[in-house]
């Protein structure tokens, strides 16, 4: 086997590697406002979804997507139930009949942890391994 074809096989192992995250590589961030320290997987599908907007010890929360990438794929997929074009699809009915307005979003881990740390009440996700300083970790119940 050439070096090439060595080369482009491991290309095509680490793409796939980092397609194929789950919800074990997702970290659930908040802001230090929030009061709790842990939620529940139906709570945070709810504050997703635009449903609920406190947690369960009275903290308000507004959720805060990634705009893309295979930690959002998996943190929908594991958490939320949708792929992103169906949430998108969700929050744009939510929005034209006035129920809900869509979420923000951010670039990468470094922004949701910049946006979290700063906005009170913010909730969002990040990759297992990415820095959070300035912000707290909600275990996942």
């Amino acid at each position: 086997m050439r070096y090439s074809q060595l080369f482009l096989g491991a290309i095509i192992i680490g793409i796939c590697a980092a397609v194929t995250a789950s919800a074990a590589d997702v970290k659930i961030i908040a802001n230090a406002s929030v009061g709790a320290s842990s939620v529940s997987a139906d709570e945070l599908k709810g504050v997703f979804l635009a449903t609920k907007t406190s947690l369960s010890d009275g903290s308000h929360v507004e959720p805060v997507l990634e705009k893309d990438g295979p930690t959002h794929e998996a943190f929908l997929k594991e958490v939320v139930g949708k792929t992103d074009s169906a949430l998108e699809t969700y929050y744009r009915s939510l929005v034209f009949t006035g129920k809900a307005s869509m979420p923000k979003t951010t670039a990468s881990d470094a922004d949701m942890v910049a946006y979290v740390a700063k906005t009170k009440g913010a909730i969002g996700y990040v990759s297992a391994g990415a820095a959070t300083a300035g912000v707290k970790t909600l275990e996942v119940k």
